[in-house]
């Protein structure tokens, strides 16, 4: 099993930033993708961001947030981040850690965080 718990998520104004954090644990997490997806009230759940744990592992972004969001990793701390910038109202979400076989589809993704909510005031 893989345990993962997300942390960060504020109510924030627009143009603001947060820094969304999720703590890995559990078996042979290191050789899963990590990525970040989201879910607004009322949609379906998104492709945000995914990384690996390996120096060599390309990261990848939402047309959405290329530009605003960056994803990294502190492999000693076993930890993803999720750095957001310049957000906008349309960012609000319940934001997921989700460790899996990679890609943009959720389906790809095995295990995954109970969500920390972000909202951006107008």
């Amino acid at each position: 099993q893989v345990q993962l718990v997300e942390s960060g998520g504020a109510l924030v104004q627009t143009g603001g930033s947060l820094r969304l954090s999720c703590v890995a644990s559990g078996r042979t997490f290191g050789s899963f993708i990590m990525a970040w997806f989201r879910q607004a009230p009322g949609k379906e759940r998104e492709f945000v961001a995914r990384t690996g744990w390996s120096i060599n592992v390309n990261t990848y972004y939402s047309e959405t947030v290329k530009g605003r969001f960056t994803i990294s990793r502190d492999q000693p701390k076993n930890t993803v981040y999720l750095q957001m910038n310049s957000l906008k109202p349309e960012d609000t979400a319940v934001y997921y850690c989700a460790a899996g076989a990679g890609g943009s589809r959720k389906e790809s993704y095995e295990y995954w965080g109970q969500g920390t909510e972000v909202t951006v005031s107008s």
